[in-house]
């Protein structure tokens, strides 16, 4: 994170009773907190306040919160969480494929919102950091330099395509990601309409490497979205 050693937050709203909610919120976990009204304020903010996090509304007054993530990923990948009152899942994939991070419907509890910034700031962290060598949750440790998997400390044999999966979903733990997104990573263009293939090879590691696969506590899915690591 760059300058002070406070978190910077830009918050991109244009409803003033909840930009003051959330700078109140943010301030009192001792944040650094910048405010913009509309798109045009937003670059510009973002471009010389460079934050360590945006919460973003999608429906400004001369713009739409889409070309704000198109310009501002064209140059930073600080997390991107979206407070929008746009409740289609289309909105949340559409906006999720353009590089948001994650989506947070209005209304909204203050608690859940803190609790997904902590999120994204720990993973902003760790990519600075650069990729963990090793992870662990629950009894599964992963093995990255090894590309190995075990669990209870006993080997578990994962597949080439389930390891790619496994890998793209761990090394962004609290990201959603869409089903598009994960079909290229892991299948490539050509089978991105074959989101059947995510939902077999999901279930087969979560009967690899959950306790109980039919209520899954780390591979968890986003109704008509796609999917999301939790450690």
């Amino acid at each position: 994170m760059m300058g002070s050693n406070r978190v910077r937050i830009l918050v991109v709203e244009d409803e003033l009773d909840i930009q003051r909610l959330l700078r109140t919120a943010f301030e009192s976990q001792e944040f650094e907190v910048q405010d913009a009204s509309n798109l045009s304020q937003a670059l510009t903010r973002a471009a010389t306040f460079h934050p360590d996090l945006i919460v973003l509304d999608l429906g400004l007054p001369d713009g739409d919160g889409l070309t704000f993530i198109d310009q501002f990923r064209a140059w930073s990948q600080a997390p991107i969480l979206i407070v929008s009152a746009r409740m289609h899942e289309a909105d949340k994939v559409k906006a999720l494929d353009r590089g948001a991070d994650d989506f947070l419907s209005k209304p909204f509890g203050l608690g859940e919102l803190l609790a997904r910034v902590r999120v994204q700031l720990r993973r902003g962290s760790k990519t600075e950091s650069g990729m963990a060598t090793r992870l662990e949750f629950g009894d599964v440790v992963v093995d990255f330099q090894q590309r190995t998997v075990t669990k209870a400390g006993q080997p578990v044999h994962i597949t080439p395509t389930e390891y790619r999966l496994l890998t793209a979903l761990t090394r962004a733990p609290g990201k959603m990601l869409t089903q598009n997104t994960l079909m290229k990573e892991v299948w490539g263009p050509h089978l991105q309409n074959s989101s059947h293939y995510l939902r077999i090879y999901v279930g087969h590691l979560r009967r690899k490497l959950e306790n109980d696969p039919s209520q899954p506590r780390h591979l968890m899915t986003e109704t008509g979205v796609g999917y999301r690591f939790v450690k």
